[in-house]
C-alpha cells in the first residue's frame, strides 16, 4: 500500500529539506503528486534504454532515490551484460529502494552504492540517468559532474537530465509556478503544505534555465542535446555522445 506524504501537513518549524527516513516512506507519493510529468519520464527512460543500452556496458541512476530509473532501464534493457549502478547519498534512501528493487521482477543486476555523485566514477557507460538530482548539487559543482558523465560515456552513449527549472521571463516563471502550485493543489496538498514544503527547499533545490543545461551539456562536449519532455516548470533533457 502507497504510504500517503504527510509530512507537511501541520505547522511546524521550517527546517532545510533532507532525504531522511521520513521522506523515504513517503516518498513514491510525493514525487507523483509533486511533480508534473514524472511517470511519462519513467517510461520514457524504459524505452531509451530498450535502444541504448549496449553490450558489457554500465547504465549509472545518479540520485537513484527508490530506484524507479533504476528499474526502468532493467525493464527496459535488451542488451547482454548490463549492470546497473544506482548511486545515492542516503542510507535511508537507499534501505527502501533496496527494498523497492526485491519487489519487482527484473532481469537486469542492479547495484547500489551510497556515496555523492561528485565522487562517483562513470566507466563504461553506455546510459546514465540525473533524474531530479543534479538541481540539489551546488551549482559551481555541476558542470563538473556533466564533464565526468560525458568522460565516461560509450561512443553513443546518452544522458538523460531530469530537472526543476526557472524561465528568464518573469511572467511566464510566476505562472508556472502558479500552475505548479495548481498541480499539488489538485492532487490533493493544502495551502499550508504546499508553503512550507516550498519554504523547507529554500536554498536547498535551486532551479536553473533550460538554457543553462543545454549549454553545460554542449560545453562539456555533447553533440546532441535537446529537450525530450518539458510540463511546467520540469524539463527532461537527452544529450547523445
Amino acid at each position: 500500500m502507497l504510504n500517503s506524504d504527510k509530512i507537511y501537513s501541520k505547522s511546524q518549524d521550517s527546517t532545510p529539506f533532507r532525504f531522511d527516513k521520513k521522506v523515504a516512506t513517503v516518498f513514491t507519493d510525493m514525487i507523483k503528486r509533486s511533480v508534473p510529468g514524472y511517470s511519462e519520464i519513467i517510461v520514457n527512460i524504459q524505452q531509451l534504454a530498450s535502444i541504448y543500452c549496449q553490450d558489457n556496458s554500465n547504465c549509472y541512476d545518479l540520485g537513484c532515490s527508490l530506484g524507479a530509473a533504476s528499474l526502468a532501464m532493467s525493464h527496459g534493457n535488451r542488451a547482454q551484460g548490463v549492470e546497473i549502478i544506482g548511486v545515492d547519498n542516503s542510507q535511508a534512501m537507499l534501505e527502501q529502494c533496496e527494498n523497492n528493487i526485491a519487489g519487482f521482477v527484473h532481469k537486469t543486476p542492479i547495484s547500489l552504492v551510497q556515496a555523492n555523485i561528485q565522487q562517483t566514477e562513470i566507466i563504461n557507460a553506455s546510459m546514465v540517468v540525473l533524474n531530479y538530482t543534479l538541481q540539489f548539487v551546488q551549482q559551481e559543482k555541476r558542470q563538473r559532474i556533466i564533464e565526468k558523465i560525458y568522460d565516461g560515456l560509450l561512443p553513443g552513449g546518452i544522458l538523460i537530465l531530469s530537472e526543476k527549472i526557472i524561465y528568464s521571463d518573469t511572467a511566464i516563471n510566476q505562472l508556472m509556478i502558479d500552475l505548479h502550485h495548481r498541480f499539488k493543489r489538485d492532487n490533493g496538498y493544502s495551502e499550508l503544505e504546499i508553503s512550507q514544503k516550498r519554504s523547507a527547499l529554500e536554498n536547498v533545490l535551486i532551479p536553473e534555465l533550460l538554457e543553462t543545461h543545454i549549454y553545460r551539456m554542449q560545453k562539456a562536449g555533447f553533440k546532441h542535446v535537446n529537450c525530450l519532455q518539458q510540463q511546467l516548470n520540469f524539463a527532461s533533457l537527452i544529450a547523445i555522445k
